[in-house]
């Protein structure tokens, strides 16, 4: 089927915007009934010494898995249970340290109430999160919070949409009022994430992309401009650090030195380095992170930068394409 009339697309544009305000006013509605219960909730989160076991079952078992994602990414160890799962054996997978939030719109599964009255079994403390304040696993929980909405999304008022959506938010709500509370900060979410961009630029350091021993380009402060060029082919850097007798780093000479010598001498045979050379080259930490390595190299619109110890030995160097290919940057 395709829209060929004016009428359609207009009437497929309307739906949308209607939808959209449904949901976003169901969750505007949360905001009012938010009070005592959600400070309860987010207390028993914050003092459990296990882990939270988040539960639902149909649309509210994938509400309840995005919500046990996004705790487990934020601080709080968390894991997804499906109801049906636990009644036939799952529910094995809840430890007594453990802090049980069920999702149900109605309130009324029986598997949901089933794996309430195991976990109290166990004392382990509920958090319900239902559309009715009135049912039987909003009374029997330790927390209630209140995702009623006035319409669903559906035209129908049938297909669970807006109350989703509202059950959606409030975890969110839960697990950042907890990430606030425990004090998680930026470098703990890339703990969290290390395969993720945020986890690379967080915790990779300079150590772990530079160039180092028999790869590292150096010469000594003696060696001429020939065989400098020929440490710059060998290691493919474009560049070679020049060292003292203490392995310190006193200038280094890169392709744009080289250039700039040829313009003033012409004749570089016989030249030795030191005279061609960049004097006290900028340098960095080897514990510094990789992402700050490349912040100054783009300020200072460096290709390569050299690495040095706390003694201000040479340990290696890092080039632009090396962050890049660490997707650093």
């Amino acid at each position: 089927m395709s829209f060929t009339h004016p009428d359609q697309k207009a009437a497929a544009l309307a739906s949308a915007q209607q939808t959209l305000q449904l949901e976003a006013q169901a969750i505007l509605e949360l905001t009012t009934r938010l009070g005592d219960e959600f400070v309860c909730a987010v207390d028993l989160m914050l003092s459990c010494s296990g882990r939270v076991v988040v539960c639902g079952l149909g649309k509210t078992g994938h509400i309840a898995r995005k919500i046990a994602a996004t705790l487990a990414s934020t601080g709080t160890p968390a894991f997804f249970l499906h109801a049906a799962e636990a009644v036939h054996g799952d529910i094995g997978m809840i430890g007594g340290d453990d802090l049980l939030i069920s999702l149900s719109y109605s309130g009324a599964g029986q598997e949901l109430l089933t794996i309430l009255s195991a976990a109290h079994r166990l004392g382990v403390k509920v958090i319900a999160m239902t559309g009715n304040p009135q049912s039987e696993l909003a009374r029997l929980a330790d927390a209630h919070l209140d995702v009623s909405v006035s319409q669903e999304a559906c035209p129908h008022n049938l297909a669970p949409t807006s109350s989703t959506t509202a059950a959606l938010a409030l975890g969110d709500a839960l697990a950042v009022a907890c990430l606030q509370a425990r004090g998680f900060s930026p470098e703990d979410f890339a703990r969290s994430h290390p395969g993720g961009a945020l986890g690379r630029k967080l915790l990779t350091r300079v150590a772990d992309v530079m160039r180092h021993d028999t790869a590292l380009p150096t010469v000594p402060e003696d060696a001429t401009i020939f065989q400098a060029l020929e440490e710059i082919s060998r290691k493919g850097m474009g560049m070679t650090a020049v060292l003292d007798q203490n392995g310190h780093a006193t200038g280094i000479f890169t392709d744009g030195d080289l250039r700039r010598l040829i313009e003033r001498h012409g004749d570089i045979r016989g030249i030795l380095i030191a005279e061609g050379m960049t004097r006290d080259p900028r340098h960095i930490s080897a514990e510094a992170l990789a992402v700050d390595a490349a912040r100054i190299m783009d300020n200072h619109r460096l290709n390569q930068m050299l690495v040095a110890d706390e003694a201000g030995r040479l340990v290696g160097a890092l080039h632009m394409h090396d962050l890049m290919a660490a997707k650093v940057v």
